[in-house]
């Protein structure tokens, strides 16, 4: 299977988080499975630092490199992605969600999260 990370799963994952579910483990553990990480995760990182919140400091450089070197594939925003964003259901107001959805319709891609409005989104989305 083909998965696309929300963010909050990608920073659970890299950190061994106790949030990740049993289920989320044994899907990013599957050798079979291939784990994509969207730029505009690395971008929501970036603009989460920016803001400076103090329960939040992520080095986007290295954690983007540490995803790379634990073979997640990037996956950049293309004109296609954008489109599909006028396609979608008002369910969700999140840009960066938004964008991650669009991208996993569009490559045919599951997403992976555990964000109550994402799962809403049916077939394309896996809640964890």
């Amino acid at each position: 299977m083909k998965l696309l990370l929300d963010t909050h799963l990608l920073i659970w994952a890299a950190s061994d988080s106790k949030h990740l579910s049993k289920k989320a483990k044994k899907l990013l553990n599957d050798t079979e499975n291939q784990l994509f990480f969207s730029v505009a995760s690395i971008w929501e990182i970036i603009i989460k630092n920016e803001l400076g919140r103090n329960d939040f400091s992520i080095n986007a450089t290295a954690f983007r490199r540490s995803l790379i070197e634990n073979d997640y594939i990037e996956l950049p925003i293309l004109g296609k992605h954008t489109l599909t964003l006028a396609q979608l259901a008002d369910i969700h107001k999140d840009p960066f969600d938004r964008i991650l959805l669009a991208q996993s319709i569009s490559e045919g891609l599951t997403l992976l999260s555990a964000d109550k409005k994402l799962i809403k989104y049916g077939a394309y989305v896996q809640g964890v």
